[in-house]
């Protein structure tokens, strides 16, 4: 093996840097080009030193390629593999937008990742929301060296550390909430108010129940079939009488759906009627904490209420039920 160092002159004969050589049998030559002298040696040093031991990896892709330019991949090959691309698609467009996304990928460290998370901190993203951010450029980082060609990289997402989650919700329908609500609710479009009543029964999310469509709805048997959930797996929903009874007064659509309403129009409607009703702090997925909690208190064990609501632990489970204190004192006796 030789290492070479060799001055580097411009077309108009002007010396602008070193570049540095390393030629190794079995390996293919590198190159680059260093403004000192000093360090085009300490580069051939290291790369002379990971091909003696079998360590070397290739770094031209990484170090040629730039965070922005890793993004647009992602986008086009990873993210419409995924669920929840939509949120996924937002998420790359403000990852270029910052600072970091200009910087190659192999020399983006530690510190330029922590000053992004500060820059999320400072624009008002919560904890849980950073962390999703992280995640995707985690991710990012894992394909770049398992498929596209980057080997030698570390991941700098690894190196950082990550906000504290806030405590779960626990948010409920207190005093008259409920009643107050569903007035408002069936004021507005009787179909709201029985979403409303049918997230309090069945405890699914809400993109899970305006994603119904009749043909898995089974009223004989008292049960909906969600073939796409939030984690990816099958669920049998059991239906109280109370839900069939919703399911068994909405007319039948041409078009297979249960419901008029979509994603975002249930979204704004919902925050409506809360706030025509004086009800505050209160979100259409706290129904399903809701719904949990009220399973619990009606004697479900642990196991039967994760089938129902699609919980995969019992950690999860902690976080979203947290039963009432007078309701646990009755059933103490």
């Amino acid at each position: 093996m030789m290492a070479s160092i060799t001055p580097s002159y411009d077309r108009e004969g002007e010396h602008i840097g070193w570049q540095a050589a390393v030629r190794k049998k079995g390996y293919p030559p590198q190159y680059k080009t260093f403004r000192t002298r000093k360090e085009a040696e300490a580069w051939s040093v290291v790369i002379e030193s990971e091909m003696t031991r079998g360590v070397w990896r290739d770094r031209s892709e990484s170090e040629g390629t730039t965070l922005a330019e890793c993004m647009d991949r992602y986008l086009a090959e990873v993210v419409p593999t995924k669920k929840g691309g939509r949120r996924e698609v937002d998420y790359v467009r403000q990852w270029k937008a910052r600072p970091i996304a200009h910087l190659y990928m192999s020399s983006i460290r530690g510190k330029d990742v922590a000053d992004a998370m500060r820059e999320m901190e400072g624009e008002g993203k919560g904890g849980n929301t950073i962390r999703l951010h992280m995640a995707l450029l985690s991710h990012l980082f894992k394909v770049a060296r398992t498929e596209w060609g980057m080997e030698s990289l570390l991941n700098p997402v690894e190196l950082v550390r990550k906000p504290k989650l806030p405590q779960g919700r626990d948010r409920r329908l207190v005093d008259d909430e409920e009643e107050r609500l569903l007035s408002v609710c069936n004021t507005m479009n009787p179909e709201l108010a029985a979403i409303v009543i049918f997230a309090i029964e069945t405890a699914m999310r809400q993109g899970e129940i305006m994603g119904m469509v009749w043909d898995n709805v089974n009223l004989n048997q008292r049960t909906v079939t969600l073939h796409q959930t939030k984690n990816g797996t099958r669920r049998v929903v059991p239906l109280s009488v109370a839900a069939c009874r919703v399911l068994s007064a909405q007319p039948r659509r041409l078009d297979g759906r249960v419901w008029t309403y979509g994603q975002e129009g249930v979204k704004w409607a919902f925050s409506t009627a809360c706030r025509r009703a004086g009800i505050h702090d209160l979100r259409f997925h706290d129904l399903r904490h809701e719904a949990t909690s009220r399973l619990f208190e009606k004697g479900f064990n642990p196991m039967e209420v994760s089938a129902i609501t699609g919980h995969k632990t019992l950690q999860m489970l902690k976080r979203y039920t947290h039963l009432r204190a007078e309701d646990l004192a009755k059933r103490m006796g």
